[in-house]
């Protein structure tokens, strides 16, 4: 049994019970009772068209468990009736389903679950392990998103922003578990960039894969973090960087300018370098005022303060940092990396560490913690 096939016809199944009137919590059931018969009986037989076969089968279950319900007899007669078999429809329900998703009534969270779930075909089960928090939570937040969409119509046009947004949050969960969710996202980012005409979702994925392109070089042997100016290049993956930055090169080429492109631009910089002194930081500080312009965000302008930094000097990184709220996620870590490069050990080594008291995530306290250490060494001999 191919489980690759299942899980790629998967999201256009569902889309089209979706499209035909089936609320999605009732169409998801009937895909995964058809996936199981086939499971049964594709070795067997295996079909001409295998998505027509999951069609035909998941609307046959769905319409017999809807008039199996008594109490939704008003439902059933607005059901259409079943469908000749035959091969499935050729419009693209997948990219409909993404919209779904994606819906503007849901959290970020449920809506990245929901993408994982229904376009991504992975298990509740892996999902949570992905998240680190229990099945039976993440199959709760699964079905209020489903309870959410419910009766949401597919006749109108989506809003491709929102899903690149939502893509992008399950590629910045990067890995845990037993699912690979980097790699997912870029799997899924394929998928929609091939369906959309749309600059930026080929910008969001030349980002993805630039970045992904460092990932083996990121932590050392013993899992703690390297930073990018001490990473090893030799490691980084040559190929997924001259994917992402042809990709880049195209989408640029039509003038319309969004932020992934520019994020994706920062990075390729960054690829472009032969070692870490050789990067053109003042270009990378034009493309965070690109980005600065194009998003307002405080997050851009934090790191356009590095980036100040190290292309005219770290008084000039700390002056754009003091224009900024402090309060700012990762504006300590900033300030203790601009002090040193300044030359003011003290005032770097305190910042390290309350940077690292402030520190959400463990692999980030405990870099934190052994610069605040190595500084502390340095000032002590």
């Amino acid at each position: 049994m191919d489980e690759a096939l299942l899980r790629s016809l998967t999201p256009g199944v569902l889309a089209v019970l979706v499209r035909r009137g089936a609320d999605f919590a009732a169409a998801e059931d009937a895909v995964q009772d058809a996936l199981v018969e086939a499971v049964r009986v594709w070795p067997a037989e295996p079909p001409r068209d295998p998505k027509g076969w999951l069609v035909t089968v998941a609307w046959r279950r769905f319409l017999d468990t809807t008039r199996a319900d008594t109490a939704r007899r008003r439902r059933e007669d607005r059901v259409d009736a079943e469908p000749a078999a035959g091969p499935a429809p050729a419009a693209d329900d997948t990219l409909q389903l993404y919209f779904l998703c994606a819906h503007p009534s849901l959290t970020p969270s449920s809506a990245v679950a929901l993408t994982l779930r229904a376009v991504g075909g992975l298990t509740t089960r892996q999902i949570a392990r992905a998240y680190l928090v229990p099945e039976a939570t993440m199959a709760q937040r699964i079905s209020r998103a489903k309870r959410t969409v419910s009766g949401v119509r597919l006749d109108q046009p989506g809003d491709v922003a929102t899903v690149l947004r939502v893509l992008y949050l399950v590629f910045n969960e990067g890995y845990s578990g037993d699912v690979d969710l980097a790699a997912e996202a870029i799997r899924l980012t394929r998928q929609l960039a091939a369906r959309v005409d749309h600059p930026e979702a080929a910008g969001l994925l030349a980002l993805m894969l630039l970045h992904h392109a460092r990932r083996a070089a990121r932590t050392a042997p013993d899992g703690s973090l390297v930073p990018l100016a001490e990473q090893d290049r030799g490691r980084w993956d040559t190929g997924l960087i001259a994917e992402g930055v042809g990709i880049l090169q195209a989408a640029l080429a039509r003038d319309r300018l969004g932020e992934f492109q520019a994020q994706a631009a920062v990075a390729a910089l960054h690829a472009d370098a032969p070692t870490a002194q050789e990067t053109d930081w003042v270009q990378i500080v034009e493309w965070y005022d690109e980005l600065a312009r194009l998003t307002d965000s405080p997050v851009v302008r934090l790191n356009r303060a590095v980036a100040v930094g190290e292309a005219d000097g770290p008084r000039a990184g700390l002056a754009a940092l003091a224009e900024l709220d402090d309060s700012l996620p990762r504006h300590t870590a900033v300030a203790a990396y601009l002090h040193e490069r300044d030359g003011d050990l003290a005032a770097a080594a305190r910042l390290y560490a309350e940077a690292a008291h402030r520190a959400t995530d463990l692999a980030e306290r405990d870099h934190l913690t052994r610069q605040a250490a190595r500084l502390n060494a340095r000032r002590g001999r």
